[in-house]
């Protein structure tokens, strides 16, 4: 005769609570992309969300007091020719953000304080190099202004 063994959780005595509507950023419309991305970047002023857009790649950047329901037609960011695969903050500029995209480009936004009122089309820099297109990007955590993009042709850059 067998004794069956179950092993009990250690979380089992632990609930969470939904946050409130106001507190939540409701009605974004989060890309269906499939990379191996988070889609999302965050910092001590903003919060960015790389969004469904049709004709090219499109992300959000939203002031983090301005909780609630998101416009449909909210501002956005719209300069890439193909879809958004990665964003990232930069971590000493806490105005500037990097996407990288299905078209090959690198480009550097530099956000208003307030955050954006219009669409924005016209980066700051663009950066090419690579010739296929590109996956992931990453700011270096202690050296200021150094980028890192990987993309699928295999090169780090």
């Amino acid at each position: 005769m067998s004794k069956s063994v179950v092993r009990t959780s250690k979380f089992r005595h632990v609930f969470g609570n939904a946050s409130k509507q106001d507190n939540c950023y409701d009605g974004l419309r989060v890309t269906k992309n499939a990379n191996d991305s988070q889609f999302c970047a965050v910092n001590t002023k903003f919060l960015a969300v790389v969004c469904e857009a049709g004709g090219g790649g499109a992300f959000s950047v939203i002031p983090l007091a301005k909780t609630g329901r998101t416009d449909v037609n909210a501002p956005r960011i719209t300069g890439h020719k193909g879809p958004v695969m990665d964003i990232a903050w930069n971590p000493f500029n806490e105005n500037m953000i990097a996407s990288c995209a299905d078209d090959c480009m690198v480009k550097c936004w530099i956000i208003p304080d307030g955050g954006l009122c219009e669409n924005m089309t016209e980066s700051a820099v663009d950066m090419a190099g690579h010739q296929r297109r590109l996956g992931s990007l990453l700011w270096h955590p202690t050296a200021n202004n150094i980028l890192a993009s990987a993309g699928f042709d295999y090169l780090v850059r």
